[in-house]
């Protein structure tokens, strides 16, 4: 077994992170561990490896300031080191179905000709296979494997995160130009160092019994 962590460091790492109130504003995540994160991201799996989604990561003050608002006035997204906003494809089609099985073709060097079963069982049983609304909203869930992905991610590098779905979505696809790329905001995310305030950090978790939870059949 190529055991990299052990399980108590597992745990130990999972039970440390919670969804930071109050990040330190002055304490800033360094490249090397943000590309770290974002390779995370990267590597998501999803649903047909289709991956129909955008992670946005968004930099400028001025466009974090004006999110604030569309946010209720949560300040941590731009007080945070780094503010990802997860969008989900809107416009999902075989077009896409296409471009994956080029890249497939290229990364795994074979020919798009032999992935044509492939290309195929995607194409029925996802984009012919759901209606528009069905469509969307299993773009949304490959959005959320990635959001718990790196939520993992950056606990086990000992950065800090939150969550987040208090916001407007229509205002942060208008202020982040999404709708004309065929995306949609599903969530938000932001990392960086908890501030030496928040007294939420030092909160026992509650979680219902694991035997309430698990059921072995």
């Amino acid at each position: 077994m190529n055991t990299i962590i052990t399980p108590r460091q597992l745990l130990r790492q999972l039970h440390w992170r919670y969804a930071v109130k109050q990040f330190d504003s002055t304490r800033k995540i360094s490249p090397e561990v943000w590309t770290a994160l974002e390779d995370a991201l990267v590597l998501t799996p999803s649903s047909g490896g289709l991956q129909p989604w955008a992670f946005v990561v968004v930099e400028d003050p001025a466009i974090r300031e004006k999110l604030v608002a569309a946010s209720y006035g949560q300040v941590k997204v731009k007080e945070a080191s780094h503010l990802v906003v997860f969008a989900a494809r809107q416009d999902f089609s075989e077009t896409d179905v296409d471009a994956h099985i080029r890249r497939t073709a290229e990364v795994q060097a074979t020919s798009v000709e032999s992935l044509t079963p492939f290309r195929n069982s995607l194409v029925n049983g996802i984009v012919k296979g759901m209606d528009r609304p069905t469509l969307n909203a299993w773009a949304g869930r490959q959005v959320a494997i990635a959001l718990g992905n790196v939520l993992t991610s950056a606990a086990l590098l000992g950065i800090d995160a939150c969550p987040m779905e208090g916001f407007v979505p229509a205002q942060y696809d208008a202020i982040l130009g999404l709708g004309k790329k065929g995306l949609t905001t599903i969530a938000l995310c932001t990392f960086g160092y908890r501030a030496a305030t928040d007294t939420f950090a030092t909160l026992p978790k509650v979680r219902f019994p694991k035997e309430q939870l698990l059921c072995y059949i």
